[in-house]
């Protein structure tokens, strides 16, 4: 164990506390055995985000002393890296059906991305986020509960599958904008008639570029 790693700043304020690591790691959920492994060998490689969180209570001590140098570079670079960057996970869904109300669009997790990946697709994980497909009408290219990335990149509008904003209401559509001022929505499932509306009437969020599912 190294010295100034957060194993060894760990084992540094259970020995101020006089508290064994296996009373520490009952006290976050885990078995007894739990914080000696992250010490002795390395496993888990670091801690999870809610036990370091209880043990930096625990301890009133900032949760930086017990991260890793490697996780405290990606913090500080606003969760980024030379390799791979985090794209953040809305608390929202972008119906594929009769519309959902865009309320919350705070973070709820995030999917990682390879920044190289991402780079060749000439992406830019900045203006990215991924956020849950509702309903319906893009069957089967995006069925309900499909997650999807969504490029907000300004560019002008193209055809192809985009997120837009009607008034409070986010649709996951195609979009055709062949006829002067006017915004058709295009569902995949022909069970669903398009809508036009005018231009001044669609927000378009940004295209979506990615999607993943379950089997």
């Amino acid at each position: 164990m190294e010295t100034g790693t957060a194993q060894a700043r760990l084992v540094e304020l259970a020995e101020d506390r006089k508290v064994s690591l296996a009373a520490l790691s009952r006290m976050i959920g885990k078995n007894a055995s739990y914080l000696q492994q992250f010490v002795k060998k390395g496993s888990p490689r670091k801690l999870d985000e809610e036990d370091r969180g209880k043990l930096a209570r625990f301890f009133a001590v900032s949760e930086d002393e017990l991260r890793s140098a490697e996780e405290i570079s990606y913090v500080s670079s606003g969760g980024r890296s030379a390799d791979w960057i985090d794209v953040p996970r809305l608390a929202l869904g972008a119906s594929a059906g009769p519309g959902h109300l865009a309320e919350d669009e705070s973070a709820i997790g995030a999917f990682r991305f390879s920044t190289r990946w991402l780079r060749e697709q000439g992406l830019d994980g900045t203006m990215l986020s991924a956020i849950a497909v509702t309903g319906d009408s893009m069957e089967p290219t995006l069925r309900d509960g499909d997650e999807i990335l969504v490029d907000r990149s300004p560019r002008p509008a193209m055809s192809g599958i985009h997120v837009v904003r009607i008034e409070d209401s986010l649709l996951v559509k195609r979009i055709d904008m062949s006829r002067p001022g006017i915004v058709a929505l295009i569902s995949d499932n022909q069970a669903y008639r398009p809508m036009e509306l005018p231009q001044g009437e669609v927000e378009i969020v940004g295209k979506v570029v990615w999607k993943s599912g379950r089997l």
